[in-house]
């Protein structure tokens, strides 16, 4: 059975071998950083973790300093004045995630789970579900809401009711699906079909190899066909 002390022990493993053959790229991102921007390397935020108790997660920095408090405020959007030049490559390849292995090594995430959010938007009882399993670097909703940044900047509604009331809700049912598929076999899966959609963005493969999937509820289908 694949449970969660086994998966600690994945977790550690995996993650471990990951820095050691990240190194070079890590170190290289540490210098570029450095030496551009702000020259600050890593940016903390506290994000809701397991049992909804709040961590300091651990990111590459790509935005200007005191961003919340500037422009959408918590909301990214494309071309955000507040992101940085090298943090819009980090952000488009998703490398600034991967700082977020020292945040697995201290047992705050997991490599695969629900996505770490800054607030908790679900329903009553809703969030208090998800996040029985520790937030992890990768999940189900990361995946299916890869372009999250690009909806929400597109979106003719207001940024902020279009995150909380059309993205969210499907998103957490897709993490209640993933609670109810838990299994090692399924992370497996997410953390191939991460690298194939960082690759290949536009790609349905996901919806493909996961076939029981939460259908996107027609309110949402909608407000993003709208936008095109």
């Amino acid at each position: 059975m694949y449970r969660k002390i086994n998966k600690r022990l994945i977790d550690i493993f995996l993650t471990s071998f990951a820095l050691v053959i990240l190194s070079p790229i890590l170190l290289l991102i540490t210098i570029i950083l450095l030496c551009t921007g702000e020259h600050e390397v890593i940016y903390f935020q506290k994000r809701i973790g397991k049992d909804l108790k709040f961590f300091s997660i651990w990111k590459f920095t790509t935005m200007l300093k005191n961003s919340e408090n500037m422009g959408d405020g918590l909301l990214t959007v494309r071309d955000d004045y507040r992101v940085l030049p090298f943090g819009k490559f980090l952000r488009k390849t998703k490398i600034n995630e991967l700082a977020q292995l020292i945040s697995i090594i201290k047992g705050d995430m997991s490599i695969v789970g629900p996505r770490p959010l800054i607030y908790n938007p679900y329903s009553e009882g809703i969030g208090e579900k998800i996040y029985t399993n520790k937030p992890g670097l990768t999940g189900i909703g990361s995946i299916i809401f890869r372009d999250e940044e690009a909806l929400i900047s597109n979106t003719k509604l207001n940024k902020k009711d279009f995150l909380d009331n059309y993205i969210c809700p499907y998103k957490g049912e897709l993490e209640l699906w993933y609670k109810e598929n838990f299994g090692f076999w399924t992370d497996i899966k997410l953390i191939f079909c991460t690298a194939w959609v960082i690759f290949f963005s536009k790609s349905k493969l996901p919806n493909q190899i996961f076939k029981n999937l939460p259908k996107v509820p027609e309110n949402l289908k909608k407000a993003i066909s709208n936008n095109s």
